[in-house]
């Protein structure tokens, strides 16, 4: 509809004042409330065209489309803006198309869309997933599936740091202290196992450290003037000499000269940690297409950067370190090799990228990572357009905000996060109890009861993040998540599970929903309704552009609320005129199709009853 008047509007431009404008300058926009009409064309950009005021060019346009647009049947103008009263067959005619098309809004790809790469996720291998991972992968997840919305072929990607010092810590911490235990006989998930490791080790060595501290205050201990160490000086020298990172180290130079048996044992526990990373992305409802691991890219990344230095690119310092300089760029020098040798996080991403491109051909490339490694993307896409990579210069880092609970902020290292393990069981059993409360199980088997609370809790979890603007920092507040009422995922669920709920009644009625409906004039609620869902794909659309998933939660908050509104004031089955009840099925059978592919966009379920 709206590009039918477009397209009509640019040939009144083009008859009335004899040229042809571009269609942006064609801006359309919903009618105030105050106002008769659907659509108001904006016209003072075509004043400087039309050489004439703004009413009399909104005039001239209004005469031609109600003469030759058919979607148009009247017309009002208010100052500079045309408001346009669409014929009621025409809405009809919408409904009809929006029916017709299972994913309407929607865009397939073809063999000739852009393969766009969206990389999410990104775990170490020595700690359970947490919180901050949660919206990390429920914005991955999210982000494909808006993208392939729009028509884009999309590969979902990970990559797994399991690799480096962090991990040794684990792997040292599982030989001194873990006596041989595993997943099964401690009855654990890998990486959980594995993360009690990881915190153990820090336990220690901060013992370790402050044993040796101490140990400084009853020896003479001096600084290089002479003078008593200071406390930082004693923490330095600690840390230093600690026995306990001394064999992390040399665990570490082992692993990078492939030690059978520190590689057997790094094989063995993250293969515990993988395991349990499964459990938790069949929890979440996510998934890859293909990971990567750091152990088989840093390699790469190290090559890549050789062939960088022999070809200018870099430089090396006379310690022997790899340097990129950016002053051009309005940056610094960055590092890509150590003086031994050894990579950094830049060179492994680089290695990574390599990799990718060699195996997908990628036209965009999206990173999804928290907003503290800004820095770190805005470096990595200069490298990258310097190495050759066409997308290189383009790359989106999606960089969100930190997400936090009430109580506080998570420290790892002191086993203090906020387990996504914890939380998904948490909000299954809340959404549970809440449901029960509120009389939702009625006429349920125990097995129902579970299954809606696992829909609901997840949905509660996923729309209370994926509704907040990414790139802020957010609180996330389980209380407030499961409520029925307001913008929370239940509230949406409820209304489709509802919907849902009046289309079994019509069916056990034996009334038969049309696939086509006509002869009925729908009332302006209804055409508001209509309206509403004919913006799923301009949302759809614009979410794509703006990588923006909370702009898709929007959509389907203020349909809900539209329906909600409308089914307050109208009735459905009760309905006596039986055309006007077929009206109003064939139309709130399409807002719950739309409600479930825009759900689907987040990665949510709707239940069919509640």
């Amino acid at each position: 509809m709206n590009n039918q008047i477009i397209t009509a509007a640019l040939a009144a431009v083009k008859e009335l004042y004899g040229a042809e404008v571009p269609a942006k300058m064609i801006q359309l926009q919903k009618t105030k409330k105050e106002f008769e009409g659907s659509l108001t064309l904006v016209t003072f950009p075509l004043l400087k065209t039309s050489r004439k005021k703004p009413e009399e060019t909104a005039l001239e346009i209004g005469e031609y489309l109600k003469a030759n647009c058919p979607v148009v049947s009247d017309f009002n103008v208010v100052k500079g803006f045309l408001n346009i009263v669409i014929a009621e067959d025409a809405w009809l005619n919408l409904l009809n198309n929006i029916n017709a098309d299972e994913h309407f809004g929607e865009k397939k790809a073809t063999e000739e869309s852009p393969l766009v790469m969206v990389e999410y996720s990104s775990p170490n291998t020595n700690k359970p997933l947490h919180l901050g991972h949660v919206r990390n992968n429920l914005l991955g997840w999210s982000l494909s599936k808006i993208q392939e919305a729009n028509g884009n072929k999309v590969v979902k990607t990970n990559i797994v740091n399991d690799r480096g010092i962090h991990i040794c810590k684990s792997m040292l911490a599982w030989l001194k202290w873990g006596n041989g235990v595993t997943p099964e006989t401690a009855g654990k998930k890998g990486d959980h196992l594995i993360g009690d490791f990881y915190v153990a080790f820090d336990k220690h060595y901060r013992a370790e450290l402050k044993e040796l501290m101490e140990s400084y205050a009853t020896v003479p201990e001096a600084s290089a003037s002479g003078a008593p160490l200071t406390e930082e000086e004693k923490k330095a020298k600690a840390e230093a000499e600690s026995p306990l990172m001394k064999e992390c180290r040399e665990m570490l130079v082992k692993w990078e000269n492939n030690d059978p048996e520190v590689r057997a044992l790094w094989e063995k526990m993250n293969n515990w940690v993988y395991a349990g990373f499964d459990e938790t992305y069949k929890a979440l409802g996510v998934g890859f297409d293909k990971i990567y691991y750091e152990s088989q890219t840093y390699l790469k990344g190290k090559a890549k950067v050789e062939e960088g230095l022999a070809k200018g690119l870099f430089e090396r310092h006379d310690d022997n370190s790899v340097w990129a300089d950016l002053t051009n760029e309005g940056l610094d020098q960055k590092l890509l090799l150590r003086s031994d040798g050894t990579s950094v996080y830049m060179t492994q991403d680089i290695g990574t990228a390599e990799m990718r491109f060699q195996d997908f051909p990628i036209d965009k490339m999206i990173y999804v990572v928290g907003n503290e490694q800004n820095y770190h993307f805005q470096v990595l896409s200069i490298l990258l357009d310097r190495l050759g990579f066409k997308w290189g210069k383009e790359l989106v880092h999606f960089s969100y905000g930190m997400v936090e609970l009430p109580n506080g902020k998570m420290k790892s290292r002191e086993g203090t996060v906020v387990d996504a393990d914890d939380l998904v069981a948490a909000m299954i059993e809340d959404a549970y109890q809440t449901s029960a409360e509120l009389g939702k199980f009625a006429d349920m088997t125990e097995e129902e009861r579970r299954e809606i609370a696992r829909i609901v809790g997840m949905g509660a979890l996923k729309y209370f993040i994926l509704k907040v603007d990414a790139r802020k920092n957010m609180l996330f507040n389980p209380e407030e998540s499961i409520d029925f009422n307001g913008n929370t995922g239940p509230f949406i669920q409820y209304t489709y599970a509802r919907i849902r709920s009046i289309l079994r009644k019509a069916e056990a009625q034996n009334i038969v929903i049309p696939e086509n409906i006509a002869g009925v004039a729908p009332c302006q609620k209804e055409i508001e309704l209509i309206q509403k869902l004919n913006d799923y794909g301009a949302a759809v659309a614009q979410a794509g552009k703006d990588y923006s998933p909370s702009g898709i939660a929007n959509y389907c908050y203020e349909l809900t609320k539209e329906f909600n509104q409308y089914y307050h004031d109208y009735t459905i089955l009760g309905e006596a005129d039986e055309q006007t009840k077929l009206l109003r099925l064939f139309l709130v059978k399409n807002v719950a199709k739309t409600i479930k592919n825009a759900m689907a966009l987040l990665g949510i379920e709707v239940p069919e009853r509640m």
